[in-house]
């Protein structure tokens, strides 16, 4: 069966433009004007990839509040925000709510096209019986890459797709430095360095919720970001 799509969109000429495309790209594809219709629909049946704008109608906020409750309902749903807003403001918060990418409306569609391709090949992983050589534990973490999930202390970590990979990318060789630069390559997205800070913060938030005293993830100034020994002294810095 085709991969389901939605796109949540209020100009109508836009939607109808992009549910066209997506279709004859294989994917079945359901358009929404709004929230509150978007909402209603998901209910009924969640798609596998949500695509949204961020002013939505009457709601200049429309977008960034859908993100938000997609997020908080299915950690794990691909969420790529394609809006005309596009200041680093906006890009920062859309990152901060949990979308895995964000993309201006001018971006052409074989781009977009191979963003969703890319995030539909990591969620794949999801669908596979987990392997004992894919499980790697460190502590108190625990990562099945098959699966793309992680567990801290034995409970999960809700991280999106983007998040898991640049985890998995800080964990394979902990105590060396990962650049930011490596970091998108590793996860797949084309950010901006102040994005990737927002990413790097956001995954700290999920750790700390579940462990205040979380402090793997160590800042080094001017290079990126490195996994290290929670016990060691001097691990953890946290800016």
């Amino acid at each position: 069966m085709p991969r389901s799509i939605a796109i949540v969109e209020d100009e109508p000429l836009i939607r109808a433009n992009y549910v066209e495309a997506l279709t004859r790209a294989g994917y079945e594809v359901r358009g929404h004007a709004g929230r509150a219709e978007a909402e209603t629909a998901f209910a009924q049946r969640m798609p596998e990839l949500v695509i949204i704008d961020v002013g939505l109608g009457d709601e200049p906020e429309g977008g960034f509040d859908l993100c938000r409750n997609l997020r908080a309902k299915a950690p794990t749903l691909p969420i790529i925000f394609l809006t005309a807003r596009d200041s680093d403001f906006d890009v920062i918060s859309g990152l901060r709510l949990g979308a895995d990418d964000y993309l201006a409306k001018d971006v052409s569609f074989h781009q977009l096209a191979a963003r969703i391709s890319a995030l539909f090949r990591r969620m794949e992983a999801l669908r596979k019986p987990t392997a004992a050589d894919s499980i790697h534990e460190q502590g108190p973490l625990r990562i099945e890459s098959e699966r793309m999930r992680v567990t801290w202390n034995g409970e999960e970590v809700p991280l999106t797709v983007t998040e898991f990979w640049m985890v998995h990318t800080l964990v394979r060789f902990p105590g060396h430095v990962k650049s930011r630069e490596q970091l998108m390559r590793d996860a797949q997205v084309v950010v901006d360095e102040a994005t990737i800070t927002s990413h790097v913060k956001r995954i700290r938030r999920k750790f700390i919720a579940i462990d205040p005293d979380f402090d793997a993830i160590d800042t080094v100034h001017g290079a990126g970001y490195r996994w290290v020994d929670r016990e060691k002294p001097g691990a953890g810095n946290r800016e």
